[in-house]
């Protein structure tokens, strides 16, 4: 059975050309642009990994508030931020996620952080 990965982020290129990617990979994944009480698309989708954007435009919630929902519902669900700023990197908030990666066009980051993180995770 493959792992499932929930992409969160505002931009819908982004989250096609992750399932483009991911799905190629043999994970199953599940979309939401940040916009649905996180809560609920836990509760729905089951993932066994998030992969989320800290920012999300034109909502009232930033990535790293999410993260902290995501910590408080379940603390163990391996999270992966994932922006085109650095400079989150040394929030105090940001180091709650498993792995942190600057988006890019190459996924070799990113899926190299989805191995280690669920690899260290046993999942």
């Amino acid at each position: 059975m493959s792992k499932k990965i929930l992409v969160v982020d505002d931009e819908l290129h982004i989250r096609m050309l992750y399932r483009e990617e991911l799905e190629g990979d043999e994970y199953a994944v599940a979309l939401t642009d940040g916009f649905t009480p996180i809560t609920e698309v836990l509760e729905n989708e089951k993932p066994d990994l998030v992969i989320l954007d800290i920012k999300l435009e034109g909502n009232s919630l930033t990535g790293l508030d999410i993260l902290q929902i995501i910590r408080a519902a379940n603390p163990l669900l391996p999270v992966i931020l994932s922006t085109s700023y650095d400079s989150f990197q040394n929030d105090l908030k940001s180091i709650a996620a498993d792995a942190y990666v600057v988006k890019s066009v190459d996924l070799s980051m990113l899926k190299e952080a989805i191995r280690r993180v669920t690899e260290k995770k046993g999942s």
